[in-house]
């Protein structure tokens, strides 16, 4: 019986991640146990946690073996299963470099959100092919305290509402999902940014991901973002013929978000492995219990 379970951590824009390696799907990982590892206390501590997996050995990405080899498994902090994670996926693509599983260049990752085509530069940078945003019809807001604001639906394979607000302080302490409206545009819950100007196509945001809370950045949030300010600036792409690119600043740094005319979104920015080493199976058992 395995006693230790080979574990790493890593990060983009400080949104970090318990990297799992298990390419044979062999791990039993129940929501109990993620949380375990992602206790910032008790545990190893993260915003999510990614299980390596190769494609063809998980039943949820067996269809998509043709397309990519690897499947990225994506655990909230909660435990929760998350369809998309924009960092997660650069994190992701640095940990199988990092590993020898891949080489500079292009690469694609299974998601629950479907293939994703990602591209390691020499520069240590990651770009991420994030799809295409959909954007529901109907009104939604977002509230916190007293203030309440309109916030435009984005759903980049996972839920997200936008909100353009004076002060990035009026999200307050993010501890708890802010509260929507109507219920019924997110029956599953959302992840909501709140996002002020800095410049000329530069915007800053914070992020309430849903199960984890407030996180030091968030990927698909950012490109999200980057849509949403497209359209209220006028520069849909779609409408426009020319790409849209928005410097997206999270608490965690910097990222870079392009939407093409044809609608494809790509997302540049840094993932980091800062630490490998072991968890104790006997003491994952007991936490989960």
């Amino acid at each position: 019986m395995r006693t230790r379970i080979a574990f790493l951590k890593g990060h983009g824009t400080e949104n970090d991640f318990v990297i799992v390696p298990d390419p044979e799907n062999a791990l039993d990982l129940p929501p109990a146990a993620v949380a375990a590892l992602c206790d910032r206390r008790a545990g190893i501590g993260g915003d999510g946690l990614l299980h390596v997996v190769r494609s063809a050995a998980h039943p949820e990405a067996a269809h998509m073996a043709g397309e990519a080899e690897w499947f990225m498994d994506y655990r909230n902090g909660d435990g929760s299963v998350a369809e998309m994670c924009g960092n997660g996926v650069r994190v992701f693509a640095r940990y199988l470099q990092h590993a020898g599983r891949v080489t500079e260049g292009d690469l694609a990752v299974a998601t629950r959100g479907g293939v994703k085509t990602v591209h390691i530069a020499k520069d240590g940078d990651v770009t991420v092919g994030m799809g295409k945003a959909l954007l529901p019809e109907g009104d939604v807001t977002v509230s916190v305290g007293d203030r309440s604001w309109p916030a435009r639906n984005v759903n980049m394979g996972n839920p997200h509402a936008v909100a353009f607000v004076d002060d990035l302080a009026h999200a307050g302490d993010l501890y708890s999902p802010p509260p929507f409206s109507p219920a019924a545009a997110y029956p599953s819950g959302v992840n909501v940014e709140f996002v002020v100007d800095r410049g000329p196509r530069h915007v800053a945001m914070r992020v309430h991901e849903r199960g984890s809370g407030e996180t030091r950045s968030c990927g698909t949030g950012a490109c999200a973002v980057a849509v949403a300010t497209a359209r209220r600036d006028g520069a849909d792409p779609a409408a426009t013929g020319s790409p849209a690119t928005y410097t997206v600043d999270v608490p965690g740094g910097t990222l870079v978000i392009t939407e093409q005319a044809d609608g494809e979104i790509e997302m540049t920015g840094p993932a980091v492995i800062v630490a490998e080493g072991e968890i104790d199976a006997d003491w994952l058992e007991n936490a989960v219990r």
